[in-house]
């Protein structure tokens, strides 16, 4: 089974949570530091949630610059898996990995609470144990997670089915149907092939059955099934 290497850039805080979820999965997971020339025989990576140096500049621009970025982008050239959670998803839109940008939330304010995401597409390396169409109340933290793309861009995604999570609005629930303001509520999209995600929520945090529910853990679940039968290339 490949094993899966997390990055910890300086400011990453979710790390600990995102491998204890790939390893109650049944999968290999192995820390990384940001100064790692290689990622081993890794033939998958997260990139997790935090506040990568900071993101005095700009949330995830700095980040794309570290040492460790040379071999992800690698592995994605040779068809390898990568994803990216919350601060994640902004290094890979920096590093130029998956399109668009993350901008300051529209209310100019952190939002940080659980949320209603609909799930897309399943055909993905993380939410195949996820049915289409299905909603989860996820947990979100961050200032700057509203995506925004140019037009053609955004057309590309939606022709190209590569809208992975959306933020919907649920009956009887107080959670808002798009916390920052994305476009068309987007939380979270993919490459054509489906082996690089980047996401806002954290699915990480609601993961162990301990927190009360685990709706979470399926993506990673997900990604150890698509690594046991070869990831799609």
């Amino acid at each position: 089974m490949s094993t899966v290497a997390v990055v910890s850039f300086p400011g990453s805080n979710c790390e600990t949570e995102t491998l204890a979820a790939i390893e109650r999965a049944g999968g290999n997971a192995v820390l990384l530091d940001y100064r790692a020339k290689s990622l081993g025989d890794a033939g998958a990576v997260i990139l997790p949630g935090g506040f990568s140096y900071g993101d005095y500049l700009r949330s995830g621009a700095i980040a794309r610059f570290a040492p460790v970025m040379d071999a992800v982008r690698k592995l994605a050239e040779d068809g390898g898996v990568v994803i990216g959670i919350c601060n994640g998803f902004q290094v890979l839109c920096e590093a130029h990995l998956l399109p668009g940008a993350l901008q300051r939330n529209a209310q100019q304010r952190f939002a940080g609470r659980p949320v209603d995401v609909r799930i897309e597409r399943t055909d993905t390396v993380c939410t195949g144990e996820y049915r289409d169409g299905e909603v989860i109340r996820i947990p979100i933290g961050h200032g700057e997670g509203r995506y925004v793309a140019d037009a053609a861009t955004l057309a590309a995604l939606e022709r190209d089915n590569r809208i992975v999570m959306r933020y919907v609005p649920v009956d009887g629930t107080d959670a808002p149907s798009n916390p920052n303001g994305a476009t068309d509520g987007i939380a979270g999209i993919c490459d054509p092939t489906g082996r690089i995600v980047g996401f806002m929520p954290h699915p990480e945090r609601q993961a162990d059955p301990a927190l009360g529910s685990d709706l979470g853990q399926r993506v990673f679940s997900s990604l150890v099934a698509s690594l046991a039968v070869g990831a799609p290339a």
